[in-house]
């Protein structure tokens, strides 16, 4: 099991146990390939496989039903793996681990780039998974709900988990300004514009009282550095402070 979007990246596969509907299959199968996992494992699905409600709803992820391994039981699709998670909403009353996505998909990231096989399991839709399922698991999975609603859809549980995945193995930026093919304006242009409207400004008056003005010329020149302006930001406004001079000539 490899992630698609990056070869060298081996990846858990995701175990749907005793889904109900073909829909929430479906469903899955797209949230998984949002996030690059395409190794899904389907347990007795309820309505038999395949099912055409499932390849509607993937709606561009038929690769992943395509290939999905069919069990007829949870000791079956999980007897290849060294290491099984299971995600469960309910105090169990087992003694294992219980990991939050983000430390269970780090866990999922570090064992599969050892060799190891992984597996998540997701119970179904009405009442989750059973506790002969959650024994055979060596750690679980618990997602911080609101204890007075605690039941996740069976695909935002499996999307959750996908974008956890993909936070621990591929680098992402908590934040980035998109460009749009602007670049961040210069120092030298910064101030030519400061320049330009400090001049301006003192043409109209707007520097007074006089025993104020060297204050204000240095909030407005701290103004000019604060804002994150690009080339274009800078042409605009030399070209606003223009036009307003010609409006007032005019006057």
């Amino acid at each position: 099991m490899t992630d698609p979007a990056h070869p060298e990246t081996p990846q858990p596969a995701f175990v749907l146990v005793r889904p109900q509907m073909g829909e929430n299959i479906g469903a899955a199968a797209r949230a998984m390939w949002n996030f690059g996992l395409d190794g899904m494992r389907l347990v007795a699905p309820r309505d038999g496989w395949p099912n055409p409600a499932a390849v509607a709803m993937a709606s561009g992820a038929g690769r992943i039903l395509d290939r999905a391994g069919l069990f007829e039981d949870v000791a079956g699709a999980v007897g290849d793996c060294t290491y099984v998670m299971a995600t469960t909403a309910r105090v169990r009353g087992l003694t294992k681990p219980v990991l939050s996505p983000e430390r269970a998909m780090q866990e999922a990231a570090r064992r599969a780039a050892t060799g190891e096989r992984v597996a998540m399991l997701f119970g179904p839709e009405r009442a989750g998974l059973e506790n002969e399922d959650v024994a055979r698991a060596n750690a679980l999975v618990s997602v911080p709900v609101n204890p007075d609603f605690p039941s996740l859809n069976l695909a935002q549980c499996v999307l959750l988990c996908g974008y956890e995945w993909r936070r621990a193995t591929a680098q992402v930026l908590p934040e980035r300004v998109d460009m749009a093919g602007a670049c961040w304006a210069e120092r030298h242009e910064i101030e030519r514009l400061a320049d330009h409207y400090e001049a301006r400004l003192e043409a109209a008056g707007f520097f007074f009282p006089e025993h104020k003005a060297a204050r204000m010329r240095l909030n407005l020149r701290n103004l000019w550095s604060r804002l994150p302006l690009t080339g274009s930001d800078v042409r605009m406004l030399h070209g606003v402070m223009r036009q307003m001079v010609r409006w007032a000539g005019r006057g």
